[in-house]
């Protein structure tokens, strides 16, 4: 949890990000009545009426930076929700994209999580961060999206942020020439070997490319 709260805070804070008031809705069905709970920046809706979870946030901010967060099927839910939840709370307008043919994904965990949009309209827009989320066989999936890696190619040639974390930055990344030396990924042998000269750092930083 520490890392990936690291990560996406210090993506945030390079991309100079302004705070700004946000609105995110989660809805989920595990609970017998409907319940909306209000915070100083979020609103929280609980609903016996669907069988997954959506996330997805607007800023009231006129500055707000626009961020991607693609996932598919295999995806980690809570690398997924620790990236989109906290860039949301630092002010950013974070969409949430399906690479698979329908929204709604069946996450590592068999939770169902449901875009905002499918990678083919995502694609047609331009974006301050892409945030890719590790799991497996999520990871694979992201790789095999050829609109997902189109737009990776576009924020690096345009020194635009683009991020992974946990699998992604071995699995996503470099099978696509889109990670740095130095990186860094989960330290399992398969993930690390596909990386040139990886270090051990939670965070690491590189022009426009964050890792984790």
């Amino acid at each position: 949890m520490t890392r990936l709260m690291a990560l996406t805070q210090r993506a945030l804070l390079t991309l100079a990000f302004v705070g700004g008031r946000t609105n995110g809705s989660f809805v989920g069905s595990r609970f017998a009545a409907s319940t909306v709970a209000r915070t100083s920046s979020r609103t929280i809706i609980i609903s016996p009426t669907t069988s997954f979870l959506r996330m997805s946030t607007t800023s009231t901010s006129a500055t707000s930076k626009r961020v991607l967060v693609p996932i598919a099927d295999g995806s980690e839910e809570i690398e997924t929700t620790c990236i989109t939840d906290t860039l949301a709370r630092f002010g950013a307008d974070v969409t949430v994209a399906s690479v698979m043919p329908e929204l709604v994904c069946t996450m590592s965990r068999g939770i169902k999580v449901m875009a905002d949009m499918s990678i083919d309209d995502a694609s047609k827009e331009e974006w301050d961060l892409i945030a890719c989320p590790g799991g497996m066989p999520g990871a694979e999936h992201l790789r095999d999206s050829a609109p997902l890696i189109e737009l990776l190619e576009k924020q690096k040639e345009k020194k635009q942020m683009y991020a992974a974390v946990c699998a992604s930055p071995a699995v996503v990344l470099a099978s696509k020439g889109l990670a740095a030396e130095g990186v860094t990924c989960y330290p399992a042998p398969v993930f690390r070997d596909a990386l040139t000269n990886p270090v051990d750092d939670d965070v690491v930083v590189i022009d426009n490319l964050t890792t984790s």
